[in-house]
């Protein structure tokens, strides 16, 4: 597709994460091939590897421009890769063209996932976001030294050429303010426009959760670290109104005796730091198809009490708040919903459309609701909600139990419950998932200060 619109004429430039290599599960060849061919159409796409050792360029952005036809201008940005596996819909059967995960999700791994299509001047601050990195002048390949000769010894393209001049921002074409999100590592190289990082993600975060007084929705691929948790339990310790609601995996995308424990220890240790702060009022769950196969959530969203909602790159962890490079956008809908309740936190924020449709939306796949909302009673309001869902939950779970007998109820989400590791795996696998699987990208001040 980019191969034919670069045929056409049309500028493609692109950044691809350089990758780690291939016998670690990861896509280096494939990135390369992809970036040779669409160089060889008339585009130039380059494999970029500015991040912190064992760090990846973890953004999923794709800007359309049109010059001279702003209103034409698109972005698309959220959680969905590129590639192969994740190309399904609501019924989560799977990608015909699948990628090998974990041996619990089967042969075409079944997948979940969310991306927003946005227009408007929030193109133009996503362009940007592209322009910085594409033209910032840091080496691409900085951590390698034997990764520049590779490039040399290929003849691979490592100098960015000039792009089109950016056009202005289109015009404004709807009721939503979109705040664009973003994290970048305090590595040891400096991108000229964030020379000590960014962590505007985890500041966003930050400030919406203290905010949150009846419902937290969120859906992520991880749900891992303390740090991120801590923000859950302290939101949910201070309102006592307030439910946390979270649909995750069911499995790590890994297995293997050295790659499942350190995966499974950081969600345990998330979970278990909100439920401290209250057993009652945090509600894990996970997905599977009307099949009874287990559906890999990549979804990364949050819905603040019908108020705030942001969809984006980001996972709820260290990694994804200070060490790779993440793009989230936040959505503030100006536009009040009148079903009730009115004004579910009680700020006199009222709740948005964007918003709860957004939540709606979910829910209604989840729970096998009819996606024109006519099954909506009682999903609108936070406390009714929280008791729909976990009843559909517990009603599945109880006829698992019971051998399936009789219809299966109606809904795909099942208590979530995370293994429970021994002390020798807890021992080994917890020093790992911190200094590997989840690590910090800030500075040691940061670090040593307690801030995101």
């Amino acid at each position: 597709m980019f191969c034919r619109a670069a045929e056409r004429g049309v500028v493609v430039k692109g950044l691809m994460w350089r990758s780690h290599l291939d016998k670690f599960s990861y896509s280096k060849e494939e990135n390369r091939q992809l970036g040779d061919a669409i160089s060889n159409a008339g585009g130039e796409v380059l494999l970029d590897q500015r991040v912190r050792l064992g760090g990846s360029h973890h953004q999923k952005l794709v800007v359309i421009r049109h010059p001279g036809a702003p209103d034409r201008d698109v972005a698309f940005a959220g959680g969905i890769d590129l590639c192969h596996s994740r190309r399904d819909d609501a019924s989560h059967r799977g990608d015909r063209q699948a990628v090998r995960m974990a041996e619990n999700y089967g042969d075409h791994p079944p997948w979940h996932d969310v991306q927003l299509r946005l227009q408007g001047p929030v193109v133009g601050a996503l362009d940007s976001t592209f322009r910085e990195r594409w033209d910032d002048p840091a080496r691409l390949n900085t951590l390698s030294p034997i990764a520049w000769v590779e490039d040399k010894l290929r003849g691979a393209d490592l100098t960015a050429d000039e792009l089109p001049v950016q056009p202005p921002d289109p015009p404004p074409c709807g009721p939503h303010a979109v705040q664009v999100l973003r994290t970048y590592p305090d590595g040891r190289f400096e991108y000229d426009f964030a020379p000590h990082g960014e962590r505007s993600i985890a500041r966003g975060y930050s400030k919406a959760l203290r905010r949150a007084r009846r419902l937290i929705y969120l859906e992520d691929q991880y749900l891992w670290s303390k740090q991120v948790a801590r923000l859950f339990a302290r939101a949910l310790a201070d309102n006592p109104e307030l439910h946390l609601v979270a649909v995750v995996p069911r499995y790590p995308d890994v297995d293997g005796r050295w790659a499942l424990p350190p995966n499974q220890i950081g969600r345990h240790e998330a979970i278990r730091a909100c439920r401290e702060a209250s057993p009652d009022r945090v509600h894990v769950f996970d997905v599977e198809n009307l099949l009874g196969a287990p559906v890999y959530v990549h979804a990364k969203v949050c819905v603040v009490d019908d108020v705030w909602a942001s969809v984006g790159s980001d996972n709820f962890n260290r990694r994804s708040w200070t060490h790779d490079s993440e793009l989230s956008c936040a959505v503030l809908d100006d536009t009040r919903d009148d079903r009730p309740p009115l004004d579910p936190a009680g700020l006199g924020d009222g709740a948005r459309v964007f918003a709860r449709d957004l939540r709606l939306q979910l829910l209604r796949e989840h729970l096998d609701r009819a996606p024109d909302g006519s099954q909506d009673d009682g999903l609108a309001d936070p406390e009714t909600a929280v008791q729909q869902i976990t009843a559909a939950a517990q009603a599945l779970e109880q006829w698992h139990s019971s051998g399936r007998l009789g219809p299966r109820p109606p809904g795909r989400l099942r208590p979530h419950r995370p293994e429970r590791l021994g002390l020798p795996t807890r021992l080994w696998a917890g020093p790992a998932y911190r200094m590997f699987y989840d690590p910090d990208g800030r500075n040691y001040l940061d670090r040593i200060r307690g801030r995101l």
